[in-house]
């Protein structure tokens, strides 16, 4: 990957619950969304090689929504999970154990029709919505 924009967390947690919590539509919708005035209102997993994603987000008052979705090319359990987004840009998590929590790192292609600040900034929100709900569990 090439210009690449690299976030982090750590989460309290066990490495199988932070993963479970990571890839499980059920949680997804809790967690996939950068602000409060949006939402995630479906989610579709299929976390295998050459499996799908389809995560919908949307505006809470319905104006506006779209999926981020694509397809998975490397995952190994607790580890690491790839994919290559439909627009070809592409992704990758790494879940890495640290004492009592579990640091996950998203490192992405940004796309071109918004500011790198910007892109950084709404994953970012989504990440830290995923550690507040991991650790509200």
């Amino acid at each position: 990957m090439k210009n690449v924009i690299t976030l982090s967390t750590e989460v309290r947690g066990s490495i199988k619950s932070v993963w479970e919590l990571w890839t499980s539509p059920e949680h997804i919708v809790h967690w996939n969304f950068a602000a409060d005035s949006w939402h995630a209102p479906a989610a579709v997993n299929d976390l295998q090689v050459g499996g799908k994603f389809s995560y919908r987000m949307e505006a809470k008052d319905g104006s506006v929504g779209f999926d981020f979705s694509g397809v998975y090319s490397e995952i190994i359990e607790h580890e690491v999970i790839a994919y290559t987004m439909d627009d070809g840009r592409k992704a990758r998590v790494t879940f890495e154990a640290l004492g009592e929590s579990i640091v996950v790192t998203e490192v992405f292609e940004p796309e071109t029709m918004n500011a790198h600040e910007l892109q950084q900034t709404g994953w970012q929100m989504i990440l830290d919505n995923f550690k507040c709900h991991a650790e509200s569990l």
